[in-house]
Parts: C-alpha cells; structure tokens; sequence
C-alpha cells in the first residue's frame, strides 16, 4: 500500500510509522522512510529518530504483554526490512577503514547492531556486518583472515558481560582495537569502564570515537580484582544444581505449578536460570545494581503475564538460603528481594 506522510520530520510520522509496524505492514513502513528522505532528512536521523525509538517502543509493547512474540518478531523484521531500504537509499561509498560489527555470542537482538553499522558506513567507513550471536573464536578468525581497522561489538543483556569480555580479550590479543555498545554495558556504560573497554551510547557516538585512535586504544585498566573470591566461578559452576532446587522448592511453596503446561515449565525454569545467570554478572562486575535492576525487570514481566510476584520472592529466598556462604551473592539477593513489591516479600530473604 502507500501511504502519505504528515511532515517531514521522523517525530511528526513517529506514530504512522508505529502503526505500520504494528500491521506488519512492510510496503507502508518504507514507504513512511522513503518520504522521509525524500525530504531531505538524512538516512543516520531517519534511523535514529524513527526506527531505532520505534523498535524500542515495540520491546516496551511486548514487556507490557500488549503484543505477542510473534507481533514482535513481526515488526522486527519490517524494521530490518526498513533498515535495508534506507542504507540503499544512501548508498553510502566508504573510503575510511573497514570497522566489523558483531554481537556478542548469544545475543539474537542484532537491530541495534545492525543501525550501529548502518550508521557508521553513512560517516565513510567500511563496513562488515557478521550479525547476531557471534562466537568469540569464529570471530577472531575472521580477525585473522581480514584486515580490519576496529571492533565494534553490541551486548543487549548484562548477563552475557562475562562472555563480552572473553571476547574483548581475544579480539585485543589479535591486536584489533574494540569499542563496545548495547544496554548489556548499563546505560551509562558503567559496566564497559568495570572491564577496560572503550564505550559508545549510540552510533555517531561510535563514530566519533572510532575517528580518534588514542581515545579507541586508551580506555582504563580492567578493574576486576574482586573475582580472586571465586563467587562468580563458583556460582556458575553450581548453575544446574541450584535451578533444580529452586523448582523443587518453588513447587512446594506454590502447587499451582505442578499444573504447569509444558511451555509453561520450560518458561519457569528458563527464570530461574536467569535470575542465577545476572546474579553471575553481577558478581564478575561487582555491581549488585545490575541484579537488582533485574529483578525488577522480571517481577514487571511476570506480573504482566499472571505471575505473581511472590514466585520471585520464593526463588530468592530459596537462592539465599542456597548461596549463605557467597558473602558478596547473599547482599546482592538481599537487595533484589527488598526491591520486591510488598506483595512478594517476607520478613527475610531466607525465610521459611
């Protein structure tokens, strides 16, 4: 179909384009961005101020439960499909380094990446997009194959930060220079400075700093000290020992969940291997926020889907009771139980 814009800016055709997304209606939503440059507005604004917000309000759609995972996926994919028209409207000619752009391993959200790269082409440099969920040696293989000027790498999730800095190290050892992005960093990129690695909150962000090698190669030391405690080892390698607990424990305490679907249980169990997983995070950065701003996440989550939040509780104070001997773990459980709302708290996060 086509469509008339209203404007010439992204903010004045912000809710036309949303409504496309929500049809998945990919002819619509290009045409709304075709207009756009049409216009005269530059490709990097349309992706910034049109796709990259919408596709952010998409994820807030799903979070509030209001779409489904397969209206999200829908309109992901008109948003790539989006993506792609725009860079060959711009058809960009490179003449600066080659720069590649990855996700970390396990990341399968790569339309940040994907503006991030979009983004960096349209300021001269060449591109190579190796997309979602990169593993670290496949990637410093390519390293090895092709010349390349710098990394840029996304994290999404603060979970995977023990696998973004195995990666960060191999691709030093390589000799490439890394510059990383994503909310996985935290939004101020606290948690890149915690492991010594140049950060960029957006795309001309990363440009910029790409353009100045002193600044790409001079971030601060890693500072990581605190993992001689081996909590962080330790919890990881008692990951499956302590989800099996948790459903055990949880099946107890609530026997409405012996009348699980399938789905449902996979769901349970995919939680509380979350949970231990940013509680792992948390620990390799020594930053308990980090856990505590997922509690919250996943409490507002499940409340969404029916789930009370006196689950959480229960896994908490289970997990405390499990990990009495992690010193840093127990304070780090005891802050995401107290941010519970009063509704799935007890009297202690280890409570009976």
């Amino acid at each position: 179909m086509t469509t008339a814009t209203t404007g010439v800016g992204p903010a004045a055709v912000y809710p036309q384009y949303l409504h496309c997304l929500a049809e998945a209606d990919e002819p619509a939503a290009i045409a709304v961005a075709r207009e756009l440059l049409d216009a005269g507005v530059p490709a990097d604004r349309v992706l910034l101020d049109l796709v990259a917000p919408a596709q952010a309000e998409v994820g807030e759609r799903w979070a509030r439960n209001e779409w489904s995972v397969a209206q999200e996926h829908a309109a992901t994919h008109v948003s790539e499909r989006v993506v792609a028209a725009i860079a060959a409207y711009a058809d960009a000619r490179p003449d600066r380094g080659r720069i590649v752009v990855a996700c970390m391993d396990g990341e399968w959200h790569a339309l940040p990446a994907r503006l991030v790269a979009e983004v960096l082409r349209l300021r001269g440099w060449q591109v190579t997009f190796l997309g979602a969920s990169v593993p670290a040696a496949h990637l410093v293989s390519y390293l090895h194959r092709h010349d390349a000027y710098a990394v840029a790498l996304a994290c999404a999730l603060p979970m995977r930060l023990p696998h973004a800095h195995r990666m960060i190290e191999a691709c030093r050892r390589s000799d490439v220079p890394v510059v990383v992005g994503g909310r996985g960093f935290g939004t101020d990129g606290r948690w890149a400075r915690r492991l010594g690695v140049a950060w960029a909150p957006d795309g001309p962000a990363a440009a910029d700093l790409l353009a100045d090698e002193r600044a790409l190669r001079g971030a601060g030391p890693t500072e990581l000290a605190h993992l001689a405690d081996d909590e962080y080892a330790s919890l990881v390698g008692r990951r499956g020992e302590l989800i099996d607990s948790a459903l055990a424990d949880l099946t107890q305490r609530m026997p409405a969940v012996r009348d699980y679907t399938p789905a449902q249980l996979d769901s349970t169990v995919s939680d509380l291997g979350f949970l231990l997983d940013f509680l792992a995070a948390a620990l390799y950065v020594d930053d308990g926020t980090l856990f505590t701003e997922f509690v919250d996440w996943l409490v507002t989550i499940l409340v969404s889907r029916g789930v009370p939040a006196a689950a959480v509780g229960a896994t908490l104070r289970h997990y405390s009771g499990a990990l009495h001997d992690f010193p840093r773990a127990a304070v780090y459980l005891a802050n995401g139980y107290a941010s519970l709302p009063a509704s799935g708290r007890r009297t202690s996060p280890a409570g009976a």
